[in-house]
């Protein structure tokens, strides 16, 4: 509550002697010119034929945010930068999960995208359990460009084959497929996100009891592997303590496997990071394997959403595409 001025009001003159208590003149021109402005004004807004201009709506982007309402003391947001009409769209390429909660966590990354990127097309194809399926989305964008960002997190065997084969079958969209998501300091970023989140300590860096298992799907390719020992030693470096890398199929050790190995070298307090990008069958038995609290899947955490883009923004920089690009081999 504000206290109330102390100044005097501003007294008018007194009109000059001997005038009548009449309006000076230079005070009648004033008025005079006021009335004319409103005119002017209240005229525009009459067309030639006598009907009422319609007055002038904010579109959409005019109009006030709530943000900008409800703290008007803030600074304003800058605006968006604009995009191209032309800009290629970003699809999304998921592996696919019978988890119900699998398709939600990835809806929720690409509404991340979508904000980060306004107007920027951004869809969705998955490699197989869930719709839409990959050659659907490319069905429907004939006579397009589009990169093909793999939700994925090495050069496994759906990166390396099955993604280009996808695109080749769609002649009529003009692709570039883009590098998988690790290994990247983005995706260090969410994993140490996620593991504060599950109880982890910064002040256990250095910890000689500490260690962290990080659990990812596994394949039969060797890519994929130097891939997740590269973001396994990565994450070790962020953390300051030991990071094991451990699958869940097709290559060894296994999550159970790595933890017993830990535990015979006294590190006993140990973590599961979960390299998967969405809930499903094999991130839940990586959970269920650890001593402690498990991280949760990669999902929707911010860095990831920056990562998608990243690798969008890489594509483009590539030659343009003449049929296909690959940018597989690039990290």
């Amino acid at each position: 509550m504000t206290e109330p001025s102390t100044q005097q009001p501003r007294q008018s003159p007194p009109p000059p002697a001997g005038s009548g208590g009449t309006v000076p003149l230079d005070s009648t021109a004033q008025l005079l010119t006021r009335i004319t402005a409103q005119l002017g004004t209240q005229l525009s807004l009459v067309s030639r034929n006598g009907t009422r201009r319609p007055m002038h709506r904010p579109r959409p982007s005019e109009a006030l945010r709530p943000s900008d309402t409800l703290r008007p003391s803030a600074a304003p947001r800058p605006p968006a930068a604009p995009r191209s009409p032309d800009a290629p769209t970003l699809l999304v390429v998921a592996h696919g999960s019978r988890d119900p909660q699998a398709l939600r966590t990835v809806m929720a990354l690409l509404d991340r995208v979508r904000d980060l990127r306004p107007g920027l097309d951004v869809r969705l194809g998955h490699i197989e359990l869930n719709r839409p399926l990959l050659p659907d989305t490319l069905d429907g964008l004939r006579g397009a460009d589009a990169v093909l960002v793999p939700l994925l997190l090495g050069r496994g065997h759906h990166v390396k084959h099955d993604l280009p084969a996808a695109a080749a079958a769609a002649p009529a969209v003009r692709t570039r497929v883009a590098a998988p998501l690790g290994p990247h300091p983005l995706l260090v970023e969410a994993l140490y996100g996620r593991l504060v989140e599950a109880g982890w300590d910064p002040a256990d860096q250095g910890s000689r009891s500490a260690a962290v298992v990080l659990a990812a799907a596994g394949s039969r390719e060797p890519d994929s592997a130097q891939d997740t020992r590269r973001t396994a030693r990565m994450l070790a470096e962020r953390l300051g303590v030991p990071v094991v890398p451990a699958y869940a199929s097709a290559a060894t050790p296994t999550v159970p496997a790595a933890l017993r190995a830990l535990a015979a070298r006294g590190r006993h307090r140990t973590f599961v990071a979960s390299y998967f990008t969405a809930p499903g069958r094999f991130a839940s038995a990586a959970a269920g394997a650890a001593p402690r609290a498990a991280a949760v899947p990669l999902g929707a955490h911010p860095a990831m959403a920056r990562l998608l883009l990243h690798r969008y923004d890489q594509a483009l920089s590539a030659t343009a595409p003449s049929g296909m690009v690959s940018l597989l081999a690039s990290a």
